[in-house]
């Protein structure tokens, strides 16, 4: 009787253990089937750098710009023979990531390599004449998020435009968009709300990576007085349209301090543009930057029921109660939702923060957050690309009233974008 007993108490471990065998087994078959989507930094590599052969090089890159093993971009063509590195640019945040968003970014020099580092987010958001005679060849390298408002593809547009202006070549080595490469939501910016968080005439969430981004700049005339630059993008290999960035098998590495995982990604284009009215409201100042939609006083249970009784695909809210730790509501007592996204290719994600302002409003009439925030205003309009949303919510706070407008620019976009795709 004791051997069946424990026969009987080993069978459910033994079972267990195969389980648990069979689920990391089958882990490890997701990540071998997309180990092999290499970055334009490691075709580079592989063809031995042959494109930057003879010339004086610049980098505009940032701690993004890494191969699968996390070897900088600055280090691998500084320590190539084949590749003479004589300056780096650095976008915001800077070339080694260590200023804050918005912070006023000098002219240093590279304690690690020596070279000059010219700032494209300071006095200057693009090279000027005097930098760009050190050079032949400008080489960008910087993972982006896929959204209009990340200044990152603003200072690669610029870059092509200081490159077109003084004859200089322009190299981007493509990396993936999060996002995956078919997801496009917003409207294009309308004229007189161009900014360096909305640089061109494209949708707030654009569907392209940056090496296809800067061909349709380059060729649609995107680039100021339709300049157009001596342009080359060294493409991925192995990426598909339909992949989000865990299915490349690449690391993430943080694309700004707020950004530090690649689903935060996901959040930034959900709640990225009402953040510029408050950030505490998204999230900021707390540990889950993006993915917080809160207020002071409207109860969290209620928001999180309207929210959820939407029934938006591959979505789930739940309540939350959080003190942010910094910003300026400090230690202030708030409550709200966390967005939960459940399925990654079906969520539609802009619409989320326009529905919680409708609900929010629904629930206490008294909520405005525009109230008293004239000076933000200018930074929101320059996110939704004209002031027709943030008119349009002050008046009523309904979606439905600005949902057509939001949609109306994606079909003819898709189709321009499609000229320009590299991947299937």
């Amino acid at each position: 009787m004791k051997k069946i007993f424990i026969l009987l108490f080993f069978i459910p471990l033994f079972m267990s253990s195969c389980a648990n065998k069979e689920i990391i087994y089958q882990s490890q078959m997701v990540t071998n089937q997309y180990e092999k989507v290499f970055t334009g930094v490691e075709v580079l590599q592989q063809n031995d750098f042959e494109i930057l052969k003879g010339q004086r090089v610049g980098l505009v890159t940032n701690p993004t710009g890494v191969n699968r093993h996390l070897e900088s971009t600055v280090d691998i063509l500084h320590e190539s023979e084949e590749v003479n590195l004589v300056a780096l640019f650095g976008p915001e945040h800077g070339v080694r990531g260590n200023f804050s968003a918005g912070d006023h970014v000098g002219n240093v020099v590279d304690e690690k390599t020596g070279l000059p580092v010219y700032s494209l987010y300071g006095k200057d958001r693009k090279p000027n004449a005097e930098a760009l005679q050190k050079i032949d060849v400008m080489v960008y390298d910087i993972q982006d998020i896929g959204v209009r408002s990340y200044t990152y593809i603003s200072t690669m547009g610029l870059v092509m435009e200081a490159a077109a202006e003084q004859g200089k070549k322009v190299v981007v080595l493509d990396r993936p968009n999060p996002l995956g490469g078919n997801r496009i939501e917003g409207p294009l910016v309308e004229e007189g709300y161009f900014s360096f968080v909305s640089q061109y005439k494209i949708p707030y969430v654009y569907g392209l990576t940056c090496g296809e981004l800067a061909k349709l700049l380059n060729e649609e005339g995107l680039l100021s007085e339709n300049k157009k630059c001596d342009l080359t993008v060294v493409p991925m290999h192995g990426w598909k349209r339909n992949m989000i960035f865990p299915e490349t098998g690449l690391p993430w590495v943080p694309t700004s301090p707020h950004i530090p995982y690649w689903e935060t990604a996901f959040y930034y284009a959900s709640t990225g543009i009402i953040g510029e009215i408050d950030p505490t409201m998204i999230g900021i100042g707390y540990t889950l930057p993006f993915q917080f939609l809160a207020t002071s006083n409207i109860s969290a249970e209620k928001l999180s029921k309207e929210m959820n009784a939407l029934n938006l695909p591959g979505i789930l809210f739940r309540p939350v109660y959080f003190k942010p730790y910094y910003m300026d509501k400090k230690g202030e007592e708030m409550q709200g939702i966390q967005i939960h996204i459940t399925d990654f290719r079906i969520a539609e994600l802009t619409p989320i923060q326009f529905l919680f302002l409708q609900e929010a409003h629904h629930i206490d009439p008294s909520f405005n957050p525009f109230k008293n925030k004239e000076d933000r205003y200018q930074m929101f309009d320059y996110g939704t690309g004209s002031d027709y949303v943030r008119n349009s919510l002050v008046e009523n706070f309904s979606f439905d009233e600005i949902h057509q407008h939001w949609n109306k620019d994606i079909a003819d976009f898709k189709e321009l974008a499609r000229k320009y795709y590299m991947y299937e």
